[in-house]
């Protein structure tokens, strides 16, 4: 009997994207042998979409999308539980083809896209037969369609930060911004976009730090709009300053430019999911040694 070493495990699990454990019972069974293990691998991939369906997701994917025309767009988020399916060819495909499907078809929200038409059935078939053939669940976990009268521009990142904005001016002053909102991550457009409970916060947080200065009534109050509005400066698009040129805000530049920017949306990979934290090495290793 072969013994299945570490580097074996791991050698598998880039090739397939399969779990650990399946890469270590299938290189028992093939005693070592890692194109046989792989083979095996292919053959028990299908019975895993229903055991992989409860794992979190928290990886992924930004999927984005213009139609030819230029007047409609997606961007959308795809979740996978590693880092290694995020960059499988057959997921990066379906991502791609559900940010187009989404802009052709536009459905109205995650279930509605779940039921039309993909390959021989449909996106939910699609993606679980996806799920076992990789052994990993994925989720489509949300999009947002965009159709104008005017421009989009969109921008992605490492595939980990898509942006989609709507706006009239020049194509240069559209990429620039998208650009922009992927490195600064504004909350809202301006401040009438922003949460009011996130203003709320701000606001409390300010408050309890000027009262503990011991100055009269009105200075303190002075001092808690002041922090608010700094802080609405800091995360609204237009009053930021501007990445290329920080002499100037987003608002300066675009009236410079003739241009006006009507909204965005702005997606980064696994915002908000409580995500497990994992030493790659010592899985592989656990995984290894566990007989």
């Amino acid at each position: 009997m072969a013994q299945i070493t570490a580097s074996m495990v791991k050698e598998l699990r880039e090739k397939t994207d399969a779990p650990m454990m399946e890469c270590k019972k299938a290189l028992t069974e093939a005693d070592g042998d890692i194109a046989r293990a792989e083979e095996i691998l292919r053959i028990k991939l299908g019975s895993k979409a229903g055991k992989a369906a409860s794992r979190v997701t928290a990886e992924g994917l930004i999927g984005l999308h213009i139609a030819d025309d230029g007047k409609s767009g997606t961007v959308i988020e795809v979740n996978c539980e590693t880092d290694f399916v995020a960059k499988n060819e057959d997921f990066i495909k379906f991502v791609n083809d559900l940010a187009r499907l989404v802009t052709e078809k536009a459905p109205a929200d995650v279930a509605a896209l779940s039921e039309l038409p993909m390959g021989e059935g449909t996106v939910e078939s699609t993606r679980s037969a996806l799920i076992g053939k990789i052994g990993e669940n994925m989720s489509v976990r949300r999009f947002e369609r965009y159709e104008t009268a005017d421009k989009l521009a969109s921008y992605v990142h490492s595939g980990r930060i898509g942006v989609l904005v709507e706006f009239s001016g020049e194509d240069e002053v559209g990429k620039d911004v998208a650009m922009h909102v992927a490195a600064t991550k504004p909350k809202a457009l301006d401040a009438a976009g922003v949460p009011a409970e996130d203003i709320e916060r701000e606001r409390s947080v300010a408050e309890q730090k000027a009262a503990e200065s011991g100055k009269p009534a009105e200075i303190v109050t002075k001092m808690v709009e002041g922090t608010v509005q700094k802080y609405l400066k800091e995360v609204t698009l237009l009053s930021q300053p501007f990445v290329k040129n920080d002499k100037q805000s987003v608002e300066q530049m675009l009236k410079e430019n003739g241009a006006k920017i009507s909204r965005f949306a702005l997606y980064v990979v696994g915002e908000g999911i409580e995500k497990k934290v994992e030493d790659f090495a010592a899985e592989v290793a656990a995984v290894a040694g566990n007989n």
